[in-house]
This record gives C-alpha cells, structure tokens and sequence, in this order.
C-alpha cells in the first residue's frame, strides 16, 4: 500500500499532533459532513500549523439525506412510532420524496424505519430497531436520489475551500454516473485530485465511464452494503478492484479496516487477516475513520498498517 487515508478529528489532529505519527504516506481526511464551514477551515490551518508540508483530503458529505438539528439524542424502540419534524433532515425536500411503506436504513444501516405518515410538517416512522438517534446521521432510502442534485450547497462551499487553500484531494460522494465528476471539475479550479467514493450500486453499473474521469476511486463498504446487501460486499469489492486495475486507476479501500481498535488497543485476527488480503490485492491504500478520529488507540492503529505492509514485503509470519 502506498498510501493511507487518516482521518482527523477529536483524536488525531487533537490530542495527537500530527507530529507524533506522520509518515510521508499519509494522506489526513477531513470529513466534510462533521462541522460548519468556519470550523472545517480552521481545522485546515490547524493541522498546517502542525505539520505544514501534509496533503489534506477533503470528503464532500455529498447528497445523502442526513438528520439535522437534533440537540439530543432521539430514543427509538422497536416497533414504536417516533416523528422527524421537516427541519431535522438536511434536505428540507425530503417529504417530498418518501411514501408510507418505504425502507429507512439510518446510520450505516445500524436502524431500519418505514415510513408510516408523511405531511408538509413531518415525517412519522415506525422503528424496527432499539437505539439512539443522534444528529448528522445518514438516512438511506434505496432508489431516491433521481430528482435530488449532485452537490448540496455544502458540498459546493467546500469545493471553493480546496480551491482557496490549494488542497492536495477532494473525496466525491455519492456518485453515480461520469456526468457526477465532470460536475465537481466544473467547479474545481485547483490542483485537487478528485477521489470518486463507489458506494451506490448505480455507480458499480457506471463503473467503467467514472474511472475515464478519475485517476482514484475509493470503496466505501459501508455506504455499499446498504445498497446491495452486506453479503455481497466482497464479490463486489473483488469485482471494482480488478476493474480499477485493468484500467489503471488507484484504488482505496474504506469502512471498519481496524473497527476493533476504536476502543482496544489490537485488532481481531479476522481485521487482520481481512488487512492483509486487501493490501495483498494490490490496492494503493486504505482508509480509517472512526479509528483515528475518534478512537484511542492511534498509534497503534498505525503500527499495525506498517506491520502487515512489512509482512508483505518480507513474506515473514509475524509471531
């Protein structure tokens, strides 16, 4: 692996200076979907002040239909009614969009909602699962993105962020088909390398015209499985992975690559062995989310990544 995508946050960037870890090899993500414009931008100058020379990736939160405005966490039971109030979902359209009956797969497909009511005012689900409901998480309905636009205002704010401070990559969500890039570069006037995250099943349809476009794609497994399924997360992955190569395009890998050490300090042995066939695959890198951004055990996560791309180079059993 070349190149590994850390990304920032609470853990790294706040309590770790960058200084303590960084490796050439990195790239540190700013996920675009966590914060305002004002405190994206100063996370940019603070991680500058840092480590000067670094290259920053920026990932658009694109249009994929969040909660918003929740101040607190929304207990759901299963199968109880709860209420959305048309302002707690980032897209204020979205009633518009939804019929009693339809599938809500939110937070990385961790709850299911149907629809039961839809009005002008609000949205009433019935919960399929127990849990909290927190702010800026994802609400994902199959099949709903045709009359939604590409970049939501947001993503077009951030976009004019990479081209004022000349940022090194810009990660593209949610695309679907080629015209979704060309859109971006429309508005990209820096040298940002566009990375198009393939986390929908339309852009596995569209594979072949979105890697004309790009020099780098990522998988998001998590986006992905909740369009086809998590059991077939692998033979899709299998299937991008060699399409990339056959046309020479990078390939980064995402979503719960050392999920365990959010809070212990070693991955399982399926982490591993899953880490290790990935880089074995010949992908140009990986990426970790909430590991770094959040989870305590930084460094380590580090060394692990170092230690299984030192096992491939070596073809050493590590004991």
């Amino acid at each position: 692996m070349k190149k590994l995508i850390l990304t920032t946050g609470p853990s790294l960037g706040g309590k770790i200076n960058l200084n303590q870890i960084h490796q050439d090899k990195f790239i540190y993500r700013i996920n675009g979907a966590h914060g305002d414009i004002e405190s994206i931008k100063n996370t940019i100058i603070n991680l500058r002040k840092q480590k000067a020379d670094i290259d920053i990736l920026i990932d658009l939160p694109g249009n994929k239909i969040r909660t918003s405005g929740i101040s607190e966490a929304i207990q759901v039971e299963k199968d109880k009614d709860f209420s959305l109030k048309i302002d707690q979902f980032n897209y204020k359209e979205f009633y518009k969009l939804v019929k009693p009956g339809m599938e809500v797969y939110a937070n990385d497909s961790i709850f299911l909602f149907i629809v039961k009511e839809v009005n002008d005012k609000e949205v009433v689900f019935t919960s399929k699962s127990t849990g909290l409901l927190l702010n800026n998480k994802g609400m994902h309905v199959r099949n709903l993105h045709d009359n939604i636009p590409f970049l939501f205002e947001k993503d077009k704010e951030l976009i004019k962020l990479c081209n004022e401070f000349d940022i090194a990559y810009v990660g593209a969500s949610f695309v679907r088909k080629a015209s979704d890039i060309q859109e971006i570069k429309q508005v990209l006037h820096s040298n940002t390398k566009i990375i198009s995250k393939i986390e929908t099943l339309e852009a596995v349809n569209n594979l072949y015209s979105i890697l004309q476009e790009v020099e780098y794609i990522l998988i998001d497994r998590g986006d992905l499985s909740t369009e086809i399924g998590i059991e077939k997360i692998p033979r899709f992955q299998n299937y991008i992975v060699e399409m990339a190569h056959h046309n020479a395009i990078k390939v980064f890998l995402a979503t719960q690559i050392l999920k365990n050490m959010e809070e212990k300090p070693i991955p399982t042995i399926a982490e591993i062995d899953d880490l290790y066939n990935i880089a074995k695959s010949g992908v140009f890198g990986v990426q970790l989310s909430e590991e770094t951004a959040v989870g305590h055990y930084v460094e380590e996560c580090v060394k692990i990544l170092n230690l299984i791309q030192d096992e491939i180079n070596n073809e050493k059993i590590i004991l």
